[in-house]
């Protein structure tokens, strides 16, 4: 039955497909706004406002009406239509889960493409561990038939989903929204944060969000060092095909590095900056070279797991022995969490700045020294 029932709706799929979306007019047109959200950091989207209580929302060349509840949907909307309250949300990018998470707006969210396993984030992995949120599937191939059964409201995906663009067709075809979030694109750490006033809006919990927000700002203005250290820092971690992988110039965990009053140790890395991703591979002499002398290193625990001690980290390349960092004991690793809570990106220039600074009587939350 179950076959007949998925079949039935791949052909739905290709004859809405075959249809086309047709030409998008503008979502109020002649209209004027009556204001707009107020963003600090954040460059890659914007939010309108309308009488009535009407709100464009505009990322990148995708735009949507958010419609409050209760009112009639204008006529003239011929973009995306979003009917608050939004619920039944699928939640594909999980670093937006975390910002959900911060609103207490999890209850607007049935499902997710990260299982269990994958989750770092405590009260997210126990929620999908007890279904409380759905695993679907893989963003590329999500159980489009449960998630039609859940009558979801809004998809919520991240720029990974252009490798998969069928994916976000066929979710539109089933009359889904889908909302590709664009955060990894801004050029400042905080500018990560603010898309927490998105979500805010969305979710109806816009003063919260800006609350967190404003104290995040708040944080790293006292973390923020007056005056550069002259510590020079490497982030990186060891592939299994044997390479580097490197932070690229200009990318936020750079620009956090900078921030705490640290430079980056590999700031003339030559790198093909048409890419869309912030980190890139060198081999294991270029990096002898660019961060032997680097003051600090820190190891991404993300891909791998981390390293249990600092003999752990040499062993699994020795050339690490002969580097400054190493012999003066300031090798750093990453806590698993820190790629997942967007939210912590004030601790963890807290964080570095307590390195740079030498800090010891601080607590670190996204660092932990390699003894």
């Amino acid at each position: 039955m179950k076959r007949l029932k998925f079949a039935a709706l791949s052909l739905f799929l290709l004859l809405l497909t075959a249809c086309g979306g047709g030409e998008r007019a503008p979502g109020l047109s002649g209209r004027e706004p009556v204001g707009s959200m107020d963003l600090r950091y954040a460059t890659q989207f914007s939010v309108d406002y309308y009488e009535g209580g009407y709100t464009e929302i505009s990322i990148g060349e995708d735009r949507f009406l958010l419609v409050p509840e209760g009112a009639p949907v204008p006529e003239d909307a011929e973009i995306p239509v979003l009917i608050q309250p939004l619920t039944d949300l699928y939640l594909a990018s999980s670093s937006v889960m975390d910002l959900f998470l911060r609103l207490d707006a999890l209850d607007a969210v049935t499902m997710t493409s990260t299982s269990a396993e994958s989750w770092t984030i405590p009260e997210i992995a126990e929620a999908v561990r007890t279904d409380e949120i759905l695993y679907v599937g893989k963003y590329s191939a999500p159980d489009y038939e449960v998630v039609l059964d859940m009558n979801c409201h809004l998809a919520v995906e991240n720029t990974m989903i252009y490798h998969s663009p069928e994916t976000k067709e066929k979710l539109e075809a089933l009359n889904i929204p889908v909302l590709v979030e664009r955060s990894s694109y801004e050029p400042e750490p905080m500018g990560r944060v603010e898309w927490i006033k998105l979500y805010g809006l969305l979710t109806g919990r816009l003063e919260q969000a800006e609350d967190f927000f404003d104290q995040s700002v708040r944080q790293i203005t006292e973390a923020e060092a007056e005056e550069n250290t002259g510590k020079t820092a490497a982030f990186f971690y060891f592939t299994a095909n044997g390479s580097v992988n490197v932070r690229k110039p200009g990318d936020y965990i750079v620009r956090m590095i900078e921030l705490a009053g640290g430079n980056y140790a590999l700031k003339d890395l030559e790198s093909d900056n048409s890419g869309t991703t912030s980190s890139m591979n060198m081999e294991p002499e270029a990096f002898y070279a660019g961060a032997k002398d680097a003051d600090v290193l820190i190891y991404n625990s993300t891909v791998d797991g981390g390293a249990a001690s600092l003999a752990d980290l040499i062993k699994r390349a020795p050339m690490l022995a002969d580097f400054k960092a190493v012999q003066e004991g300031n090798v750093y690793c990453t806590e698993q969490n820190l790629f997942q809570q967007v939210s912590g990106t004030a601790d963890m220039i807290s964080d570095l700045r307590a390195v740079f600074s030498e800090d010891s009587e601080r607590s670190l939350t996204y660092l932990y020294r390699l003894e």
